[in-house]
């Protein structure tokens, strides 16, 4: 079926009018789109950004520039449509729905916020495993996959994935590390605007959680419990969930693509279903995108994360779908094609 839809996509690609290949990467992605959802006829809209927030316990070791209530303040945040990510969804024309898996703080009186907390917060991966039992995992990885049926329900087409917790590129530092078999100098930076002591003693609590958790390096969901969060957890379920819907996956950015290296470690049939937003300024990224093959569409030295530069990549996608659906074949248009 996927060599049919491949095969009708370039076919139709290679009629358009215009040189073959001339659009780029806008023809890889109408193609991995059709993929995606399984059809010539690709479609992104209704599109819907999902971000899920958890805290982490290593926060109290001072890898991040911002305290840990950072994280419940910008549920608030997003809720209210002020954080960068809500402005960037309504300049998208997209959806914005915030998850809690795992705020340390109660934010259940905040309205406009799916309340799924599993945990208040992870413990300290770096001594520690950070999700403590496997059942709190496997509760973490249904609240994703969970939000990914209720968009399909809700007839959306496309999701676009984030995050928000205070000490996650940490984790995701580790997990990039365990993963793509690399190193703490590799796979850390500065996260929310470390200094050079602060990054220095950043690599220090990365490397010290790599050689604790090291031996289960070849088991993607061991190494999610050991040295994820509640928010990496989810991210995994929704993405995990994607292919039985045939909806595309918007990648974001680090902690995200740490996120899908689990994932298609997990399953496979994940990795078909992603698209990758942007190349994160965090410099384990380039690591973690090589290790999965992946092309981002931007590269803009972007590392808020929230879904931010996901929120930038809709209307790539947007076009992308009018180019495949819309544009005129040379037999449409009555334009001749080029000299054999």
């Amino acid at each position: 079926m996927s060599h049919d839809v491949a095969s009708a996509i370039r076919d139709e690609l290679g009629n358009k009018t215009k040189p073959p290949g001339s659009l780029g990467q806008l023809e890889m992605l109408a193609l991995e789109l059709g993929l995606a959802q399984r059809t010539t006829s690709p479609a992104v809209d209704p599109a819907r950004i999902i971000v899920f927030a958890g805290d982490h316990g290593v926060a109290s070791d001072g890898v991040s520039a911002f305290p840990a209530e950072v994280t419940a303040q910008m549920c608030a945040n997003f809720a209210s449509g002020g954080a960068a990510v809500a402005v960037l969804a309504r300049s998208a024309g997209a959806q914005l729905e915030v998850v809690d898996v795992g705020v340390a703080s109660d934010i259940s009186h905040i309205e406009g916020i799916v309340h799924a907390k599993v945990a208040r917060g992870t413990d300290n991966l770096r001594t520690t495993a950070a999700i403590a039992d496997e059942a709190s995992l496997e509760q973490a990885l249904q609240v994703g996959r969970e939000t990914v049926r209720r968009a399909v329900g809700e007839d959306i087409r496309c999701v676009a994935l984030g995050e928000m917790g205070i000490g996650n590129t940490t984790s995701a530092a580790v997990l990039t590390a365990l993963l793509c078999r690399g190193d703490a100098h590799v796979a850390t930076g500065r996260g929310t605007g470390l200094d050079e002591a602060g990054l220095a003693s950043k690599r220090v609590v990365v490397e010290q959680a790599i050689e604790r958790a090291a031996v289960h390096a070849d088991d993607p969901r061991e190494c999610l419990r050991q040295v994820g969060g509640f928010e990496l957890a989810a991210l995994v379920g929704a993405m995990l969930e994607a292919p039985a819907h045939g909806i595309p996956v918007v990648v974001d950015g680090y902690i995200v693509t740490a996120a899908a290296l689990v994932a298609c470690r997990m399953d496979a049939a994940v990795r078909p279903q992603l698209v990758f937003a942007h190349r994160s300024a965090e410099p384990g990224h380039a690591l973690a995108l090589a290790t999965l093959d992946a092309r981002p569409l931007l590269d803009l030295d972007m590392a808020l994360g929230e879904g931010s530069g996901a929120a930038l990549a809709l209307p790539l996608l947007r076009g992308a779908c009018a180019i495949l659906r819309e544009m005129a074949t040379f037999a449409d248009a009555g334009v001749s094609g080029a000299q054999e």
